[in-house]
């Protein structure tokens, strides 16, 4: 007796194999159930925190479920990575960190609780913004060349907030670049760097934007050069260390912070999450945020962050393995 197969019964099988191929697609359709929550890797009232914060508000309106930011700050953000790294792939917690996180740290530390390559599914990256490279008035320096002039005939000390930072490469970059013996003073965190800077205690700072503000208003110094490839909107007049003359890699680096996931999170939310950053991005709120703190780019998708990430990383850790600094 032959089998019949009605449209019907067709029509099921085929929906059957569908959902047997993709087992994580009946639930990820309705995800999410219950509220998500966002390891935040650094203190509250840093940009990360911020970050953390005014994105995961514009998820929690689209997911229609709240979005609690908890802070588990230390060793860099290490701390909160493994926490995330621990936690099931199911979309429920997800990493707030940032460059150093991923890249640095892996000079900076004998040993990681985490391989920043294989433990998570990157989603989102957020610039960091261009970072000023402040001299002080002292200098009498309006661009890098006369900064260094000044660098080739009187003792240098320039602040960063931490070694194997930014700051730090750069530091290092010039001595190398120009035969110098610039000192770096190391300051945990950039408020104390940048009170020291007014105080005339520094030759040059760098660091953020939104903190630098104060030092460039009261006089206290003067931008001279800021990183990536192009200049900052908020810095039209100031030039890129690339463009006065310096080829170096790592002049063209992007600070990030990241939203990101433990590996093996279903695609189908990875491009949900993305998706809704990029958005959350174009919001004026957070264009508001980005321009208080001297940032041009908003959130950019999983594809871009990854293209980043490959391309900068390799660079990232050189340059930190370059400074000689032994290991947590």
């Amino acid at each position: 007796m032959a089998l019949k197969i009605t449209r019907r019964g067709f029509i099921a099988a085929g929906a059957a194999t569908i959902a047997f191929s993709h087992p994580d697609s009946a639930w990820t359709q309705t995800w999410p159930t219950k509220p998500i929550k966002i390891v935040c890797a650094f203190p509250a009232g840093g940009l990360a925190d911020s970050f953390a914060r005014i994105y995961g508000e514009y998820l929690s309106q689209k997911l229609g479920q709240p979005v609690i930011v908890e802070n588990r700050a230390g060793a860099s953000g290490t701390i909160g990575a493994a926490a995330v790294k621990q936690s099931p792939p199911d979309g429920y917690t997800l990493l707030v960190a940032n460059t150093g996180t991923l890249a640095q740290s892996r000079v900076l530390f004998r040993s990681l609780p985490y391989d920043a390559d294989k433990d998570f599914v990157l989603i989102s990256s957020m610039s960091a913004g261009h970072l000023p490279f402040v001299a002080g008035t002292a200098t009498n320096a309006a661009h890098l060349k006369e900064f260094v002039e000044y660098a080739q005939k009187n003792e240098t000390n320039v602040g960063t907030w931490g070694p194997g930072t930014y700051a730090h490469i750069v530091v290092a970059e010039l001595n190398k670049q120009y035969g110098l013996q610039i000192r770096t003073v190391h300051y945990r965190g950039e408020a104390p760097m940048w009170q020291d800077f007014a105080a005339g205690v520094l030759q040059a700072a760098m660091g953020s934007y939104a903190n630098a503000i104060n030092a460039l208003e009261s006089g206290a110094g003067k931008v001279i050069a800021v990183q990536t490839t192009t200049r900052s909107r908020k810095l039209p007049d100031v030039p890129t260390f690339i463009e006065q003359g310096l080829d170096s890699k790592v002049f063209a680096l992007t600070g990030y912070i990241f939203l990101a996931g433990p590996v093996d999170m279903p695609q189908e939310i990875v491009e949900r999450l993305s998706g809704l950053m990029v958005e959350a991005g174009k919001t004026e709120r957070i264009q508001k945020l980005l321009d208080t703190n001297g940032i041009d780019e908003s959130a950019q998708g999983h594809i871009a962050f990854r293209t980043l990430y490959d391309n900068e990383t390799p660079i990232w850790v050189d340059a930190v393995r370059a400074l000689g600094l032994t290991p947590d």
